[in-house]
């Protein structure tokens, strides 16, 4: 008598003729299914609903490496591959099969393993069931593994009653099983997330549940990633200040690589949809399209950016929309506008017609720059332009957001005039500046730093009176306003101290305990800091080493067939004639126009990072074009590119020449792909663990790509950059690729070499890759810290990643980089006591230099402890889980209300 039963779908329903049948009052159930998703979906079926133990484990995409790294890279890798099918359409057409479903994989009785995609299971099903009498039999054939294909597909299925066969399939099942590991929870999640989703309209959400509602199935979150809890927080520290005072002030100090332009640009999405009017995003020109990726690569929202130079708008697709003029600034497409400070401090038409504009909200990037003009004249105390426009700006703006990781650069006054900006129109930041306390920063400082504390309960009232704290902040606040009569939407009394009551004098003496101001003051009510070391301790950032390249302390025989001369790399004849040409270009400009200084930072920079650069440069400058990096550029740079000097023509002539030469080699190619075949780390070449390669500029971006794709054919070579730039090369041959896709080929390991621009590094997750090269230096460590970004985080196999920084040897960029190194040294923390930039007038010599980053670290240092005591309880990555909302805001209605123009 046979074992062997055949089934055909052409002859019978299976799963009227085999699965129920033989599922009907089964103890247990083993299966051996396909791809995890519709594996999972199909589990609805009632036949196994009252099963006592069922146990499935289906094949995936993960690569083998990323389920060795960690829990959070297989969760948020699995939840973005089952977010692929429409969250809304799949609740409205499966609402109740996802219900069912939850209740399946929360009963106890089912349980759901994952293996890797080096065991892929495509057709090759298998089971086995163990019947009531205690009997088992399994299946297999070339059966789809859900439970349609069952009824409707056509498929042919052997059952084998065996025990010979039984217990082989049962060997494979186990085999399997022990390769596997959980369903994530967040998967279960999601599917309860979707059974209950209810879409919703603006009117139907309030304030406090606008975030999770807009961003539940925003691009980050669909992607399997979310806010990190610290930005959560700092989201919900905007909506409560909001609420509280009527409009939001707040400085966000978090340090370098914590991802302060997601905080600050959830903030600003969120007001726009709360209707508080137009959102102006002001950074620095290099950072304008780095914004306008975040905003759609991480929020899916659009925004447009102003284009200086050729007065336009530039959509989030790269898309130009044509304008009349400068005036047009004040209109722009979309509710997010990203302008260049650019504009600001150069006096600029625009700079006009924005300054008589109402905002609902206003972020400063890099705050820092908005400070008094300095130096020795009679003017040295005056605001400059950037202070002085946000200045005027406060008063007619809702809520302003000042984002910084260096609050004082060089001064503390500078933290003042940032809390000056933010009391703008908005007098309980420091109170009404005439009669505060608060205001005088020489005054305040020590009371702040809680060095003392008032005399007695008249001094403290003066401190208190003016701005009086919101009641929800401390006991003794709460109850002052209550006999005082102060209601809460007020944060100034003129009541006088000697008209108090016994009980308001006695509740101001309770503050009069050390401490009490250090915990409760202005500068620390309005300011966020969080330290990476902090987030780091509570394990919600990886700690990650970093080796740096070239070694300080290593020979130049440590990296063989690479020409250094101690930090940087020796260069050729050409080029130091081109780099000499390139001093005495801007020399004589220096002759003629104010533009020269500019003129040097952008020309040198270029040529210290690359030769192509360097030559793509100077015939950008004879053509009389400023490079598109360069929005930043003073007004008067297109007038006097159009009248160089015969001389001035000749040395970009020189320039051009020397490094056209065939002998002009580039001396950081070589360096690059040694450091990626020769050199190794953990018995692996870098190439091995895969690499990022940075770049400011795109020319070099290219050239490195090309180059390489040549030099290391087959090997596919991504270039990630802005709008429409991105793409792969392999060999000769180049295609474009969206950047979204560059992101997945990294992700599943198909591409394991990216060559990028800075423009595109925020919102960039490469922790599949292990190693970083910065073919330049930028004059900003900041920079540098979220190129580390990229890949230092939660999900790198590697304990200790390699980072090499290139720099030619006696040039400006290697002073700078021997400067910087000597500041290298913790390989956990390597850029935590760096400034976030670099300031031009730091780098008139060596020495300057030195000084003015040792006394920026010594004062930060001094900063760091009094302001992150306030906010280390809002870190809590329990809190503001916006990943479970389930009453959704349509995507559709989040970016028609953000597409609405000015």
């Amino acid at each position: 008598m046979t074992n062997i039963n055949r089934f055909s779908s052409r002859r019978q329903r299976l799963d009227h003729a085999f699965l129920t049948d033989r599922l009907k009052g089964a103890k247990s159930y083993k299966r051996i299914a396909g791809y995890f998703r519709s594996s999972i979906f199909e589990l609805v079926g009632e036949e196994i609903a009252n099963i006592p133990q069922v146990r499935i484990v289906c094949n995936s995409e993960l690569d083998a490496a990323d389920v060795a790294v960690s829990k959070h890279v297989r969760e948020s890798l699995l939840k973005e591959r089952w977010n692929e099918a429409p969250a809304e359409v799949e609740a409205l057409l499966h609402k109740d099969r996802y219900r069912k479903l939850h209740q399946l994989l929360t009963s106890g009785r089912v349980e759901i393993r994952v293996v890797p995609k080096d065991r892929v299971f495509i057709h090759g099903k298998a089971g086995v069931i163990e019947l009531d009498n205690g009997s088992k039999t399994c299946f297999l054939g070339s059966i789809n593994e859900t439970k349609s294909a069952f009824a409707q597909n056509y498929e042919i299925l052997w059952e084998d009653t065996s025990a010979e066969g039984v217990h082989w399939v049962e060997d494979e099942f186990n085999a399997l099983w022990k390769d596997s590991f959980p369903l994530p929870d967040a998967i279960i999640q999601e599917i309860e997330r979707v059974a209950n989703r209810v879409e919703i309209h603006f009117p139907d959400v309030t304030p406090d549940e606008l975030p999770a509602a807009a961003l539940v199935e925003s691009p980050i979150y669909r992607g399997g990633e979310q806010l990190e809890s610290w930005q959560r927080a700092f989201v919900t520290i905007f909506l409560k200040h909001r609420e509280t005072y009527g409009k939001a002030r707040l400085l966000l100090a978090d340090e370098v690589g914590v991802g302060k332009t997601l905080s600050m640009a959830t903030s600003a999405m969120i007001s726009a949809l709360l209707d508080d009017g137009p959102v102006l995003i002001l950074c620095p020109s290099t950072l304008t399209l780095q914004w306008q990726v975040e905003l759609k690569d991480k929020l899916g929202i659009p925004s447009a950016v102003w284009q200086s130079s050729k007065k336009e708008w530039l959509d989030q697709n790269g898309h130009t929309i044509k304008t009349r003029g400068p005036e047009d600034i004040t209109r722009c497409p979309f509710q997010i506008a990203i302008v260049s400070t650019g504009l600001i401090f150069h006096e600029s038409d625009e700079r006009r017609y924005l300054i008589e504009r109402k905002f609902g909200t206003v972020v400063l990037d890099e705050a820092h720059r908005a400070r008094q003009r300095g130096g020795l004249g009679e003017k040295k105390e005056d605001p400059n332009n950037l202070l002085d426009f946000m200045l005027h700006i406060g008063p007619r703006t809702k809520n302003l957001i000042l984002g910084t990781a260096t609050p004082i650069q060089t001064e503390v006054s500078e933290l003042w005039n940032l809390m000056r900006i933010l009391n703008a129109g908005a007098d309980f930041v420091l109170g009404r500046e005439t009669f505060s306390n608060w205001a005088d920063w020489e005054k305040a400082l020590p009371i702040v730093k809680g060095d003392q504390i008032p005399e007695n309960e008249r001094e403290a009232w003066e401190w208190l009176q003016n701005p009086i704290p919101p009641g929800d902040e401390e006991p003794t606040f709460a109850a002052l306003r209550l006999h005082l009569g102060i209601p809460p939407s007020a944060f100034f009394t003129e009541k006088g101290y000697g008209s108090l009551d016994f009980f308001e004098r006695e509740a101001i003496g309770q503050t009069l305990t050390r401490g009490f101001y250090k915990e409760h003051n202005p500068i620390i009510r309005h300011t966020v800091l969080r330290r990476r070391v902090t987030l780091e301790e509570a394990g919600l950032l990886e700690r990650v080493a970093v080796d740096v390249h070239p070694d300080p302390l290593a020979s130049n025989s440590a990296y063989a067939g690479v020409g250094f001369q101690g930090l940087g790399l020796l260069t050729n004849h050409p080029f130091n004639l081109a780099y000499e040409a390139a001093e005495k270009f801007t020399d004589s400009l220096k002759q003629r126009t104010r533009a020269a200084g500019f003129m040097k930072t952008l020309l040198l920079q270029r040529i210290c990072s690359s030769f192509a650069s360097g030559k793509a440069t100077a015939l950008k400058l004879l053509r009389g074009d400023v490079p598109e990096e360069d929005e930043d550029a003073p007004a008067l740079l297109p007038e006097m590119l159009q009248t160089l000097t015969p001389t001035e023509v000749a040395y970009l002539h020189t320039i051009i020449d020397e490094l056209s030469r065939p002998e002009a080699r580039d001396p950081k190619l070589t360096a690059v792909t040694y450091f990626l075949t020769e050199h190794h780390a953990e018995r692996k070449t870098w190439l091995e663990h895969g690499c990022i390669i940075f770049s400011q500029y795109y020319d070099t971006v290219y050239w490195v790509a090309s180059e390489l794709a040549k030099t290391l054919n087959p090997e596919p070579v991504a270039v990630y950059a802005g709008t429409g730039k991105s793409g792969i090369f392999k060999g000769d041959e180049f295609a474009s690729v969206e950047r979204e896709d560059i992101k997945k080929a990294v992700k599943l390991h198909n591409v394991r070499l990216v060559v990028a621009t800075d423009a595109a590094c925020e919102g960039l997750n490469l922790q599949t890759l292990g190693t970083l090269i910065n073919v330049d230096l930028p004059w900003n460590p900041s920079r540098l810290e979220q190129r580390l970004g990229r890949i230092k985080r939660f999900g790198q196999a590697r304990r200790t990643v390699d980072m090499l920084n290139l720099v030619y040897h006696d040039t400006q960029d290697e002073k700078i980089y021997q400067v910087l190194s000597r500041r290298l040294k913790d390989k956990f923390d390597i850029f935590g006591g760096l400034p976030d930039t670099i300031e031009d007038e730091w780098i008139e010599n060596v020495e300057q230099l030195d000084e003015m980053m040792d006394k920026y670290i010594h004062l930060r240092q001094k900063a760091r402890d009094t302001f992150e005591v306030r906010y280390k309880e809002t870190i809590d990555p329990d809190k503001n889980r916006w990943e479970l909302c389930s009453r959704v805001l349509a995507r559709k209605d989040v970016v028609e209300k953000l597409s609405e123009s000015w």
